[in-house]
This record gives structure tokens, sequence and C-alpha cells, in this order.
């Protein structure tokens, strides 16, 4: 080994250690990792659903067109009785 994995390994351990012998930094650790579970999923949320970026234009207008020609066909077929 390296030094710099015997560092991380060290580090990891000590982590560790105090993760089990600690239920208050237990919980922290929970905590933060949920935390920043829930920041990456809005971040992912915001990056697909944002109307500024490109794609999501794109699929917002292919998708409004597909409902404009439901809509036409539905709306001509009703005149057509």
């Amino acid at each position: 080994m390296d030094s710099f994995q015997l560092i991380i390994f060290g580090f990891f351990g000590v982590v560790t250690y105090f993760i089990v012998t600690d239920e208050n930094v237990a919980a922290l650790f929970y905590y933060q990792f949920e935390s920043a579970n829930t920041y990456i999923r809005k971040k992912w949320w915001w990056v697909t659903n944002n109307p500024k970026n490109p794609v999501v234009k794109y699929l917002i207008y292919r998708r409004s067109l597909k409902m404009a020609r439901e809509l036409m066909a539905e709306i001509n077929k009703d005149k057509g009785n």
C-alpha cells in the first residue's frame, strides 16, 4: 500500500470507529447522507425540467405539437358527424 492509501484507510477506520461507538455520530452521518441525496435529486430534477434548457424546450415543444395534432384530429372528427 502506498502512503496515500494508508492515510485514506486510517481516516475511514477512525470514522467507522466513531460511528460504531457513538449513536449521535451515526445519526449525523445518516442525516448528512440523506441531505446530500436530497440535494442531488433536487438539482437533477431542475436540470431535467428547467424550461431554459434547450433539450427540455424541444421536448415540451414536441409534446405540445403532438397534443395539438391529437386535439385537431378529435375536433375534425366531431365536425364530420
